[in-house]
């Protein structure tokens, strides 16, 4: 059959007719018309030839298509989805809606918008997406997407202004299906390449890091938890101390069993870092890196309850140590060093550096202590500061930032300490640092900060003869102190370790876990791979002995019988989990388990 378009005004008709011209069409073909782009319709291969036809057919008229007479036509256009059709169809419709949005001040909004709309599958292959679309057609549909929309913005130069618009109304919200929130996401950042990624990169990486940080609050603790304890002390670090990633995967899946926001994170996860593992590929991560900075200053930062969402810095820093790691920690460091932030922002870029030196296995030993030096150097000058005033009150709230750097100090000194003795130029810097002054200052960082980093810190100290003195047995089974409370205040940044072990499985599995420290493969100064204790670490012109002299804590003469276990250093407040391997035999030594970030304060 030959189609013609009318070449007169034509009557107007309702939405579910149409007009036609008295010389052109009468409405029985019009409607012939309408049935054979109808987007409702199922069809075999046969009718999808017949349909690219007529798509193609359609794209030479584009011209001729009038939103005020053909409104049922252009309907059936822009509700097409091309997740039913094979790739020729595809490709026929998407040069129909290419050449659509040409069309001056007509139809640019709507061809954006259905092109965005087929970033996720419709309704029906929605629940089975794996068992329907294959992986290849997926990233095959992807790839013509994003060539349609590149098309359309370098034709039209007002496209990305409103693509950006679109975008921004149509991200998942918190409760769209999974798939939907992948889909996506996956398709979205795809874009984020090339001249339309510098256009609206920025915007997309912000929505999408929004999306996680929401998803990621809304994943309690009372989710994740399982044991009650009396004490709220993890026992285990939830980690698979076998090296056994499949079992690892085994019990996160009992952990996260119907969490439906955890399920959705962890895909999302997957997604961005591949995304960023495709930005390093292609030698544009840092600049991704840098975007992602701004975000997470402004995004992420202050988000105590954060448990997740900010690793995918970690493993952005992962990709590019030398640059993208050092860099984010001198960031860090620049926010906590530098007065234009307030409290709350510096306290949580300390306790964010801490927790990143500490865990992140790819930092290297002299960015450790250079880092360190930085911290030392600033409560150095500050405890010079309170010594010119003329009253000095060991006051948590007023000394905070204060208390949060000690506290960064001994944390990281806890897990990097033995390997910093291992290189003799590191550790004569590290024991030129004078970390004794602060540690021992009238504002009592010892007594202030938590029990069991103080506790883990001064036995490592100790063995590796940089610092020597015991501790209060009082406070050894103290989960925090009233002091600690105070300094850490209604969000309790005294126990935020932000990069605490990640309980994603799949993202943990294949990004996170092989670059993530765990406490029970660090090696300690006190003990060696028997356990035993050593005794090599001598600081050459070291005093040892005269440390002990002026230490104003209340010390304990036998320092040999208090039993240090890291678990102590592992907090959530009236919550535990214990890992079912580290229940099954002799564990050995158990740190930090954890040290539990984005904890709220007990009402």
């Amino acid at each position: 059959m030959t189609w013609r378009w009318p070449s007169a005004t034509p009557r107007r008709f309702g939405a579910s007719s149409t007009c036609f011209s008295p010389c052109g069409w009468d409405k029985e073909q019009y409607d012939i018309l309408l049935c054979a782009v109808d987007s409702t319709t199922r069809r075999n291969s046969d009718d999808q030839a017949m349909l690219a036809t007529t798509l193609r057919a359609l794209s030479e008229a584009v011209s001729k298509i009038d939103i005020m007479y053909h409104h049922a036509l252009l309907h059936n256009i822009f509700t097409m989805s091309i997740w039913y059709y094979n790739r020729d169809t595809r490709d026929a419709l998407l040069d129909l809606i290419i050449r659509l949005s040409a069309v001056a001040d007509q139809y640019l909004r709507e061809c954006l918008q259905m092109l965005v709309n087929n970033f996720t599958p419709p309704g029906p292959l929605v629940s089975q997406m794996e068992k329907l679309v294959s992986d290849d057609k997926r990233k095959e549909i992807y790839s013509q997407l994003h060539e349609s929309l590149k098309m359309i913005s370098d034709t039209v130069p007002l496209a990305p202004r409103v693509l950006k618009d679109i975008i921004n109304r149509s991200m998942p919200k918190l409760f769209d299906n999974k798939v939907k929130m992948v889909s996506f996401v996956e398709c979205m950042l795809g874009l984020d390449t090339e001249r339309l990624g510098d256009l609206i990169g920025t915007s997309l990486l912000e929505k999408v890091v929004d999306l996680l940080t929401e998803l990621d609050v809304n994943i309690t603790w009372e989710d994740i938890l399982q044991e009650e304890h009396s004490k709220g002390i993890f026992e285990m670090e939830l980690e698979d101390l076998a090296g056994d990633v499949d079992k690892f995967g085994q019990e996160t899946e009992v952990l996260f069993g119907g969490n439906v926001c955890a399920e959705k994170l962890d895909g999302l996860m997957v997604v961005v870092c591949e995304h960023l593992k495709s930005c390093a590929e292609h030698g544009c991560l840092k600049r991704e890196f840098d975007i992602l900075k701004t975000i997470f200053r402004k995004g992420v930062l202050k988000v105590h309850k954060s448990k997740f969402a900010q690793f995918i810095m970690f493993y952005a820093c992962s990709l590019d140590p030398e640059i993208c790691g050092l860099d984010f920690a001198l960031f860090l460091t620049d926010i906590f060093t530098k007065k234009e932030d307030d409290a709350i922002a510096r306290m949580s870029a300390v306790s964010y550096v801490g927790s990143y030196l500490s865990r992140a296995r790819f930092i290297s030993a002299d960015t450790v202590v250079a880092i360190l030096k930085r911290l030392v150097d600033w409560c150095i000058d500050h405890c010079e500061r309170q010594k010119k005033k003329h009253t000095r009150t060991k006051n948590p709230v007023e000394h905070q930032i204060f208390y949060a750097s000690c506290q960064a100090v001994m944390y990281v000194l806890c897990f990097r300490l033995r390997s910093i003795m291992d290189y003799p130029n590191l550790k004569s810097q590290v024991f030129k640092m004078n970390i004794r002054s602060i540690l021992m200052d009238p504002l009592e960082p010892l007594k202030v900060c938590l029990p069991s980093i103080v506790n883990e810190f001064l036995r490592q100290a100790k063995a590796a003869r940089l610092f020597n003195a015991s501790v209060d047995l009082e406070l050894e089974d103290r989960i925090d102190s009233d002091l600690s409370k105070a300094f850490g205040g209604v969000n309790r940044l005294d126990m935020f370790f932000p990069f605490d072990p990640y309980l994603l499985k799949e993202s943990d599995r294949r990004y996170i876990r092989p670059n993530f420290e765990f406490w029970s493969l660090v090696k300690t100064t006190y003990s060696d791979d028997e356990g035993d204790e050593l005794g090599d670490f001598n600081a050459p012109g070291m005093n040892v002995d005269s440390l002990d002299d002026n230490f104003d804590v209340e010390l304990n003469s036998d320092d040999d019988d208090i039993e240090y276990t890291m678990n102590k250093m592992s907090i959530t407040p009236h919550r535990s989990f214990y890992h079912p391997m580290a229940m099954s035999g002799d564990s050995g030594l158990s740190m930090p388990a954890r040290i539990r970030p984005s904890v709220s304060p007990p009402s």
